[in-house]
This record gives C-alpha cells, structure tokens and sequence, in this order.
C-alpha cells in the first residue's frame, strides 16, 4: 500500500518547486508562459511578505506532486477562502491517491484556518482532472467568466492610473 506523505514547503525546496511548475506547464501545453525563477520564488514564497503557500506531496518518500496556494475573500461568505492556483502530480504517481491527498490537506487546512470555501481553476480540455475534482464533489462554476490583465496591458492600466491622478 502506497504511502503518502504531505509537507508544507521550506525555502530548500525551492528547485523542487519549480521543476513542478515547469512539469505543470507541459502538461497544460503552457510551458512558454512559464517565466518563474527561484530568485522569483524566493522573493514571493519565502520573503518578509509571502504571497502564497506551497505543499509537497510524497509517495513512498519520493516528491510526487505539489498544491499552490493563497487566501482569497468572500464578500457574500464575510469570510477568507483558500485559493488553490496550482496542482500537479507527476504522471507515474496518478491515480495513487496523491492528488486526493493534497486536496484533503486543503481542506482540513480551510477548515482548521475559518475559511469559507477552497476553489480553483482548470482548463476546460482537462476532462480527467475535471472528473476527478467532480468525484470529490466539487462543483463548476459555469456561470463565472475569469478574466485576466498581465504584461503590457497591466503597464498600460497602471500608466493610466497614475495620469488620472495627476
């Protein structure tokens, strides 16, 4: 029987972490967006302001996948939440339990933390990981749109920001 381990990353695991990011962005076909530095995950995952949290799962001592995540807000809920960016499990640990075991984590630590709900995102083309998040009784939020503005658009709307306070 497979044994599963869960551990909130520390500063050492910082290649680890981004040998997973990279390893996610292949498999979500998005490997040219990835930009992310250890410097960068230093500064934002283990600096004086940390931005997010990092768990590591092992199988039998191996690093297997990882959970990135941050809290979030809920107006209506009057509650934080957990947000949870990034899941990864390497394809030789699927369907072994390590995903589940992660998003179990998640869950203990939402509700252990006071938070009112833990969500995500997934890419619509992601039927297994789509089926598998509906086994665990998560919901679609099809209604929902996700937007986003980065790079030159960001610089442009921050640009118009500071000459509307002139």
């Amino acid at each position: 029987m497979p044994h599963i381990r869960i551990e909130q990353a520390v500063e050492k695991d910082i290649p680890l972490i981004l040998e997973f990011i990279r390893a996610l962005g292949d498999y979500e076909r998005l490997a040219h967006e990835v930009v992310a530095t250890e410097e960068l995950l230093r500064a934002s995952l283990f600096g004086p302001r940390p931005a997010a949290e990092t768990l590591i799962a092992y199988l039998n001592g191996e690093p297997m996948g990882f959970a990135l995540f941050f809290p979030n807000y809920s107006t209506f809920l009057g509650r934080a939440g957990i947000h949870l960016e990034d899941l990864y499990v390497h394809p030789h640990g699927r369907g072994r339990g390590v995903g589940k075991a992660l998003l179990l984590h998640l869950a203990r630590l939402a509700h252990q933390r006071g938070r009112g709900r833990l969500e995500w995102s997934v890419l619509d083309w992601n039927e297994p990981s789509i089926g598998f998040y509906k086994s665990l009784g998560a919901v679609p939020m099809d209604e929902w749109t996700t937007f986003r503005v980065e790079g030159k658009a960001l610089e442009r709307l921050a640009q118009q920001a500071e000459q509307s306070r002139k």
